[in-house]
């Protein structure tokens, strides 16, 4: 019996495995090729010992040269990681002039003086699109002051507490995540096309994450704690949305944006990401928010607070682990979007994103294929580290609502 035990797991850890390799498979390949010349990547024969080339990724660069502002960035988002993992790691104890806030106020400020310097620093450019990409250093100043306001407490109310700690911890993730950013901005003031359509994929997949995580959560407290008309059919509703595939009703979008003047603009993908997003985040969060007891309302309704306060104070703290995971399947979902980036944006337009660029790369013999898996590696970074950042309340997301009141 204990030997059949022993088959059974040795199996399932073999599928486990071999689904991981499966898995690791086409990026070990997309990387392997990113660091291949033409003349290795074109061989019959697939070469796994070859000498290692960056010609791939400087296709990518800016023709000028890489602008000494986007190494500093890039040194802020290593030290950003590595702090915000030493601090999570170990319980370190530190005294009330060093504490974590503080450092983690001293670490934002310095992102923002890098992001001021920049600003003041570059020349304006002729082109259009290195304008526009050199203007987001404004934005990613005041996105990083409000975020910062936001998550960290600067008063002491009972002491240092674990969801303090949290809070303070996060300081350290906001460079990281706005420096990936402001790495995207560098080059693309500096003249990279490939680097602006990404700073696009960010910024349309950042904006419609945030408001489809927004009106879901609002939409799906709702649902779960009021009695509203035909809640079940307005769910389907909601859910059917989804039901549609891209290709369906992307002809009809593109003569409805075209007649708007939405065509080619941010505004008009955010809004349409949004839209086939929201769903997905309505349905996700209502089952976290299912999971909450409805007596933590009652209590602070006796309180005295607003059915508003109660939702700030009570609920939102409660959902960030579905708050996270919701944002992190609709930043995903929304970065990988192939069909509405490619026909509802134009060749070289504004708003282009970074996955239609990715399949037009060209070179002189045909398709660049080196090109083509730099750009891809590229494109996979900012939502792993976004994903990384995030691992802890993806874990306790999914396990969310295991234990019952």
């Amino acid at each position: 019996m204990r030997s059949r035990k022993n088959f059974v797991h040795y199996l399932i850890l073999a599928f486990v495995a071999l689904a991981v390799i499966v898995y690791i498979t086409p990026i070990y390949w997309i990387l392997v090729t990113s660091l291949k010349t033409l003349a290795d990547i074109t061989t019959k024969l697939p070469k796994f010992v070859f000498d290692i080339s960056l010609e791939n990724y400087q296709k990518l660069m800016p023709s000028e040269g890489v602008p000494d502002v986007t190494y500093l960035f890039l040194a802020e988002v290593f030290v950003g990681l590595l702090l915000f993992g030493f601090f999570s790691l170990f319980n370190v104890r530190l005294s009330r002039a060093l504490s974590l806030r503080n450092i983690g106020l001293i670490w934002n400020s310095v992102f923002v003086l890098t992001c001021l310097y920049s600003f003041l620093s570059l020349p304006p450019m002729q082109s259009r699109l290195q304008t526009d990409a050199r203007l987001n250093f404004l934005l990613l100043i005041v996105c990083t002051i409000i975020a910062y306001l936001l998550i960290a407490p600067w008063r002491k109310t009972g002491g240092l507490t674990s969801q303090t700690l949290k809070k303070q911890r996060l300081t350290f993730v906001l460079p990281t995540i706005f420096g990936t950013v402001a790495i995207c901005a560098a080059l693309a003031n500096g003249g990279s096309k490939y680097f602006y359509q990404l700073l696009n994929s960010i910024i349309i997949g950042g904006g419609s994450t945030i408001l489809a995580v927004g009106l879901g959560t609002l939409a799906a407290y709702a649902f779960s704690r009021f009695d509203i008309a035909g809640k079940d059919d307005l769910l389907f509703f909601i859910l059917s949305t989804r039901m549609l595939p891209p290709v369906v009703v992307v002809i009809p979008i593109y003569l409805m944006y075209s007649a708007l003047g939405l065509r080619d603009t941010h505004f008009g993908l955010i809004l349409l990401y949004t839209t086939f997003n929201v769903s997905f985040a309505v349905w996700l969060m209502k089952g976290f928010i299912d999971e909450i007891p409805k007596e933590y309302e009652d209590a602070a309704l006796v309180d005295g607070y607003s059915r508003f306060q109660t939702f700030l104070k009570v609920i939102l703290p409660q959902s960030v682990t579905g708050i996270a995971a919701t944002a992190v399947f609709c930043l995903i979902t929304a970065w990988n979007e192939f069909a509405f980036a490619l026909v509802l944006t134009e060749v070289g337009g504004k708003a282009v994103t970074a996955p239609p660029s990715i399949t037009s790369a060209t070179g002189s013999t045909g398709m660049d294929w080196g090109k083509i898996a730099a750009g891809t590696f590229v494109f996979l970074l900012p939502v792993a580290v976004f994903t990384f950042l995030m691992r802890s309340h993806l874990l306790r997301g999914v396990t969310f609502g295991a234990v019952k009141k």
